[in-house]
């Protein structure tokens, strides 16, 4: 059975901020990978659970997309109650170690 993603409004953020970052309006290229990421995302409607925990919150897993430097995290919940998958945060691999604090 599938699951449901939803993305969270913080989630949402992330994603508009990432297509105004990498200038996906005006580059093909850009704009076929942001579209990647998406379909990456959506992918988590089947078989979440094939990725990693995250280190530090051992609740939380995540989707690695792109190739160095350029790799973005996808940081999800997965609710096996309700089947649902729930997009939290995304954020450049580069970035500080994640912290619980940084997903509320």
């Amino acid at each position: 059975m599938a699951y449901l993603v939803s993305i969270t409004s913080r989630a949402e953020r992330d994603l508009a901020d990432l297509y105004e970052e990498i200038d996906a309006e005006y580059s093909d290229t850009a704009r076929k990978w942001y579209l990647g990421l998406q379909q990456a995302i959506v992918s988590l409607k089947e078989q979440p659970n094939r990725c990693p925990v995250t280190r530090r919150t051992g609740n939380l897993r995540h989707l690695l997309y792109g190739r160095k430097p350029g790799v973005y995290l996808v940081i999800f919940r997965v609710r096996e109650r309700q089947k649902q998958v729930e997009v939290l945060h995304i954020r450049h691999g580069a970035r500080r170690k994640l912290k619980a604090s940084d997903l509320s």
